[in-house]
Parts: structure tokens; C-alpha cells; sequence
């Protein structure tokens, strides 16, 4: 047996969801069980990824990083 609960969203929010709607007569339990599917995260960062993402952003604040145009011209490209 299927239940169903009242929530007060404002109208901006039911705005947003009616622009996410594959098509108009899309139901907003489909809509918010595809944004809430789509937010887990299934394959976590694992510790050597979450280390390197903290190196870079080291190097970034170290000031050691290229701009596009320089990798370009440095390319060839």
C-alpha cells in the first residue's frame, strides 16, 4: 500500500521543478525521486583521489599552474 505526504515548497522552488519536467504531465514525485537519485552518490572519492585534489589546490594557491593560453601556445595549438 502507497502512501502519500503533503510538503510546502514556495513557488519559486515548484517553478524549478516544473522546468526539470521531461514532459508536462510528469508527476512531481518522478521528477523529485529522479533529482534525489541523481544527488547519491555511489562511488565516493576515494582517499588517494580526495589527496591529489588537495595537492592541486596547493599548487593553485603556490601559484603553480598554466593558463589555458599558455598550454595552447606552448602546444601549438
Amino acid at each position: 500500500m502507497s502512501s502519500t505526504t503533503t510538503i510546502r515548497i514556495s513557488h519559486q522552488t515548484k517553478d524549478l521543478l516544473d522546468d526539470l519536467k521531461h514532459h508536462p504531465k510528469e508527476s512531481y514525485e518522478e521528477v523529485i525521486g529522479r533529482l534525489a537519485t541523481m544527488a547519491r552518490d555511489d562511488e565516493p572519492l576515494s582517499d588517494d583521489e580526495i589527496e591529489d585534489m588537495k595537492a592541486s589546490l596547493d599548487d593553485i594557491k603556490a601559484g603553480r599552474i598554466k593558463s589555458l593560453k599558455t598550454i595552447r601556445t606552448e602546444l601549438g595549438i
